[in-house]
């Protein structure tokens, strides 16, 4: 494979299960998700990890999966149908992986993901600042 360590990951909920139904489709995409992004070879120039989570409390908009990147904003999707949403799923890993700070208009994501969108968090930076007095 061309690609290196990831520093940059995909987490689908696992525990999200269809209304009305029993089956966990987080599993199914995560399998569908890393075969096609396998498949997609070069043309997704970073290295993605993709792994379950118990829960990302979308449990009203199932399935749920998130885009993470180093120093990035991280995207929150749901109503990903792992039958329909492959393509923009992909698609969206490429586009993701090119944007160095992460932030794209919605009109800008592929498929569906324009109007799925759940949330974006920009991402966590930390400034430590030094004070002489102690924390109390």
């Amino acid at each position: 494979m061309h690609r290196t360590t990831p520093n940059h990951r995909i987490s689908v909920c696992t525990s999200c299960k269809h209304k009305g139904a029993t089956c966990e489709p987080g599993y199914d995409l995560i399998k569908r998700l890393r075969e096609a992004i396998d498949a997609a070879g070069d043309a997704i120039p970073e290295a993605f990890e993709i792994s379950g989570v118990a829960c990302m409390a979308g449990c009203d908009r199932p399935c749920t999966i998130a885009y993470h990147g180093t120093r990035k904003a991280t995207y929150l999707f749901g109503d990903i149908d792992a039958d329909e949403d492959i393509e923009a799923l992909v698609a969206f890993a490429r586009q993701y992986s090119v944007l160095h700070d992460g932030w794209c208009s919605s009109v800008d994501r592929p498929g569906k993901l324009r109007r799925t969108t759940l949330a974006r968090v920009p991402a966590a930076i930390t400034i430590v600042e030094h004070s002489p007095e102690p924390v109390q």
